[in-house]
């Protein structure tokens, strides 16, 4: 499921938070952080997705490599001597297996979620909510 800003959603699990916490505003690796034991957040509580973050999965050499050498192969494969033709095809093989494994790795999509309770869980995994 893919989450939208706006959109109502709901704690898919309970939650508990644990470490430290600094005033909101001040940057993080000030010194003068509170300890907090523990704060648990129950399923089914409500909020609204106010930001969902896309970080892009890593390209290699060896991707780049396979995409630019397919293109080339796709677009002008059928103009090439048989030969250049086959070494090409050779070379976009070899390299197949890094763009299978690069197509495996899955999206990693956070979100920034406002509960109705007041808090804000920001760089929270989707998975951890479901649709209201």
């Amino acid at each position: 499921m893919t989450l939208n800003v706006g959109q109502r959603v709901r704690l898919a699990a309970d939650l508990r938070l644990a470490g430290s916490v600094t005033p909101a505003g001040e940057p993080p690796e000030q010194t003068d952080a509170f300890a907090a034991a523990s704060l648990a957040l129950a399923a089914g509580t409500e909020g609204t997705v106010e930001r969902v973050d896309e970080q892009e999965r890593r390209q290699s050499h060896e991707v780049g490599e396979y995409l630019r050498l397919k293109s080339l192969l796709d677009d002008f494969g059928h103009q090439m001597p048989q030969a250049s033709r086959g070494q090409l095809e050779e070379q976009v093989g070899a390299l197949e297996e890094h763009w299978l494994a690069y197509q495996r790795q899955l999206l990693r999509v956070t979100v920034r979620v406002r509960l109705d309770n007041g808090f804000v869980l920001d760089g929270t995994p989707q998975e951890a909510f479901a649709s209201a």
